[in-house]
């Protein structure tokens, strides 16, 4: 769903992109607050938010969303 406004609010506006499987990526920097009240910032130019929960960094991703396959012996 996209909707046109001027150009004002269009640089406003901050850029949010759901990946499928993974994160919310959403252009940084961000200050996020957490449900108990408690805030995780981060400076960087982009922020992947965990969207799946397992994450040890949350609400940070750190890629635990990804399956791990196991190597077969050769």
């Amino acid at each position: 769903m996209t909707s046109s406004g001027d150009d004002a609010t269009d640089k406003r506006r901050t850029a949010v992109r759901v990946v499928r499987g993974g994160p919310v990526l959403v252009e940084g920097p961000v200050d996020i607050e957490l449900p108990d009240g408690c805030h995780v910032q981060s400076d960087r130019f982009m922020v992947a938010i965990c969207a799946c929960g397992r994450s040890k960094n949350y609400p940070l991703c750190d890629t635990s969303h990804r399956k791990r396959r196991r190597r077969s012996a050769d």
